[in-house]
């Protein structure tokens, strides 16, 4: 049988790489996406394609998304993973830079699946994984612009799952908690160059250190919860509509789902660390 081919953004690390290695070991042709290949150069020795890619440039995904078709034919897998967190107060945060984190977060993930689709719909199989996060569905203090993303993912993944439905196409969303990558720390160094010195500085140096804690690094999962989740969502006949793993994401949303407003507010500061007045 030829084997079924994915795409795998933000493939140079944590998450992306995780999965671009599971999704190859088991069968599957797969494309790492990064803007720079010579980050890709580990996964490319043990078999996984490099592909330049950035998901803000309209033309290098629809280049990307034709290489894989020439070459093989067919896409059957994409997974959305390529993000970043960009915390600061609302107030602080420059609009081009809230309009990068939805350029980076949601806009490139659906210029992908729309450049996709209609390779999947020819072939009426196929599966879009979307990664979003427990913060998708909760939300912390000074992460504003980021729950905003995560939360417009959910959304259009509900909403792309009854489009396709007819078209045998399946819309899968991951809802990672705490898992052991530089995204904490690379959202920390953005909290800090955005709210460190302003009106909002005691709460970004409490969620600055809850984003590094030791203690919470030591308890975050490795990213190959993640990939494993995705690997049997991808070979399921009938996968779940969402996947939550990883540490904190089952709790955290199922607190999020029975607590008031006020007393979800009440749980996240306390766990952030942020002073109440």
């Amino acid at each position: 049988m030829t084997p079924k081919v994915a795409l795998v953004t933000g493939a140079s690390s944590g998450i992306g790489e995780s999965t671009a290695r599971t999704l190859q070991s088991i069968g599957y042709t797969v494309y790492g996406a990064a803007r720079r290949t010579d980050r890709l150069q580990e996964l490319a020795a043990d078999g996984v394609r490099p592909l330049e890619m950035d998901v803000t440039d309209e033309q290098s995904m629809k280049d990307g998304v034709a290489s894989i078709v020439a070459d093989t034919g067919r896409i059957d897998v994409l997974v959305n993973n390529a993000g970043y967190g960009s915390y600061g107060a609302i107030e602080d945060v420059d609009m081009d830079e809230g309009r990068r984190q939805f350029e980076v977060n949601v806009f490139g993930a659906m210029s992908l699946v729309r450049l996709a689709l209609p390779h999947m719909r020819e072939q009426r199989a196929g599966t879009i994984v979307n990664i979003t996060s427990m913060g998708g569905k909760i939300y912390t203090p000074l992460g504003g612009w980021y729950h905003g993303t995560k939360f417009a993912l959910e959304a259009l993944s509900d909403c792309l799952r009854l489009e396709l439905t007819p078209f045998g196409i399946d819309v899968v969303v991951i809802e990672p908690g705490g898992i052991a990558t530089e995204w904490g720390s690379i959202a920390a160094d953005n909290l800090e160059n955005t709210s460190a010195n302003g009106p909002y500085r005691r709460q970004a140096a409490a969620v600055a250190r809850s984003l590094r804690s030791e203690a919470n690094a030591h308890r975050n999962s490795p990213p190959s919860v993640v990939a494993d989740a995705i690997a049997k969502a991808v070979t399921a006949r009938r996968p779940k509509t969402r996947y939550a793993v990883g540490y904190g994401a089952k709790p955290l949303i199922t607190a999020g789902n029975i607590l008031s407003d006020r007393q979800f507010d009440a749980l996240i500061t306390r766990a952030t660390g942020v002073p109440r007045n």
